[in-house]
């Protein structure tokens, strides 16, 4: 008697926050991709990205988001979202944007600071480390090291997020990101 062995697997990799389902690149189909016009890949973040409240009076630095762009995410993303985290000081979240459409590819540099952005029409920012007056972005702010930052953007497997509020944190939504989370791409950037 002649028996069949079927065997199922799933790729998934290992993020910093858990397991993340594999990205298209590890599936055979064009890889997940996450890029930015203002720095590359672990260089050096330009001043303009660092926030304005580290001490010193630099006018170079303006807190603005930098521009971030993807391609190759999974076909059957409904929408993204973005967690930016400092990889030196206990992965501390310092930017949170989710709910971004489907059709967008990329984010502009100096992406509003308020709860729902102009632009991308439909995103909505978690506030940075309960300062309800500080929606977003918030940039490195190391006056004396230098810290590694990631970005990273979720393909999620649904067009909105609706058990997020304008009061939920930072840690709530990236557990809420990592949930629905379908394959990610990622960047690093020092300051």
């Amino acid at each position: 008697m002649r028996t069949t062995r079927i065997v199922f697997c799933a790729l998934f990799v290992l993020g910093a926050t858990g397991l993340f389902p594999a990205t298209a690149a590890s599936a055979g189909q064009n890889a997940f991709a996450l890029s930015s016009t203002a720095f590359a890949n672990g260089g050096l973040m330009p001043k303009v990205h660092e926030c304005t409240s580290g001490g010193g009076q630099d006018p170079a630095k303006k807190n603005e988001s930098p521009p971030l762009a993807w391609s190759g995410a999974p076909t059957a993303a409904k929408s993204y979202a973005i967690v930016m985290r400092d990889l030196d000081n206990a992965n501390l979240i310092h930017w949170v944007i989710y709910d971004i459409p489907v059709t967008a590819a990329s984010l502009p540099q100096n992406v509003e600071h308020a709860y729902r952005p102009s632009v991308p029409a439909g995103a909505r920012q978690i506030y940075y480390r309960g300062s309800a007056s500080l929606y977003g972005y918030q940039g490195p702010c190391s006056p004396s090291t230098v810290n590694t930052y990631e970005f990273v953007v979720h393909a999620l497997n649904r067009a909105s997020l609706t058990n997020l509020t304008s009061s939920s944190s930072t840690q709530t939504a990236a557990r809420a990101i990592t949930a629905a989370s379908l394959g990610t791409a990622r960047i690093t950037g020092e300051s």
